[in-house]
């Protein structure tokens, strides 16, 4: 008997130190729900490869060649409360080599950054104001032979050569971060140049013997993607502008269609087309088109 006793004074005992221990023990501190941040960022770069060979036998002509194009598109947007702050970089550049030529060719040269803040006056019209930068990062050349039948090239374009800076109030229309339009009515944008290429013409609307140009004028931005198939997504940018000073009627298109085919979270396949309209530049429509496939990595 006193055995059981003893044993149930022991436990007892043990029981009540172990609630004074835990009481002791510091509180366990609940985790604060985490607060979602304002700012959205994603991005996409790709490298993508296009080939063409022939052997010494095939009849029916060609050349070989062979190509690369690297692609960076990073979005950065923030969205509290009345305000949203759109900003996105877009860095595109590509070269062929073709068998026979001296020369590598670029088949593509961009660099674009784009900022946009509103101010939310109803669900989706926001005063706007916008500003945008683009350029090319490498240089330009026009080819041509010379007497003897060498290959001759001469150098028309650099980097900030053109390069154009665009800013100016508006109305934004947002749907989402996908789907919006820019109305800017009262645009200034400067163009900028090296003299060495207005020293006998002018370049890209420059003046001879000027460096810069400056413009005030209309611009409309419209962005819209979406996906047409689950793995198949096409991404449209269109940018107008009118220059109120000199030939308003003379609008400045810029076109770009990006269709992203998806095989798998690595491997993909681009088709790009863009039409540029720009009298100041060529009288015509400048039509590129590109399409490759290889490697993308999101993040």
């Amino acid at each position: 008997m006193k055995k059981i006793m003893l044993s149930v004074c022991a436990l007892g005992w043990l029981t009540a130190f172990a609630q004074e221990q835990t009481s002791n023990e510091a509180p366990v501190v609940e985790q604060a729900p985490q607060v979602e941040s304002p700012w959205k960022r994603s991005g996409t770069i790709s490298l993508l490869f296009n080939q063409a060979a022939f052997n010494h036998d095939w009849t029916g002509g060609g050349t070989n060649n062979y190509g690369g194009n690297l692609n960076l598109s990073y979005d950065a947007n923030y969205k509290k409360d009345v305000w949203a702050w759109d900003n996105k970089l877009v860095v595109d550049y590509g070269l062929t080599r073709v068998d026979g030529d001296d020369f590598s060719k670029k088949t593509n040269d961009r660099f674009v950054i784009n900022s946009l803040l509103g101010r939310q006056l109803s669900e989706t019209w926001y005063f706007s104001f916008f500003a945008n930068f683009q350029t090319q990062l490498d240089k330009g050349y026009t080819y041509g032979t010379d007497n003897q039948g060498r290959q001759t090239r001469t150098e028309t374009t650099h980097f900030l050569a053109p390069g154009y800076f665009s800013f100016g109030p508006g109305m934004l229309w947002k749907k989402s971060d996908n789907l919006k339009v820019n109305i800017a009515p009262a645009t200034s944008r400067l163009i900028f140049t090296d003299k060495k290429f207005t020293e006998t013409a002018a370049h890209f609307g420059v003046e001879k013997g000027k460096t810069s140009r400056f413009e005030f004028g209309a611009a409309v931005n419209g962005y819209a993607k979406f996906d047409v198939l689950p793995n198949i997504t096409v991404e449209n940018t269109l940018n107008l502008y009118s220059n109120y000073l000199d030939k308003p009627a003379n609008v400045d298109i810029d076109y770009t269609l990006n269709l992203l085919m998806k095989v798998n979270n690595y491997i993909s396949a681009n088709f790009i087309f863009q039409a540029i309209y720009d009298d100041d530049a060529a009288k015509a429509f400048q039509i590129r088109e590109a399409f490759g496939a290889g490697l993308t990595y999101k993040f």
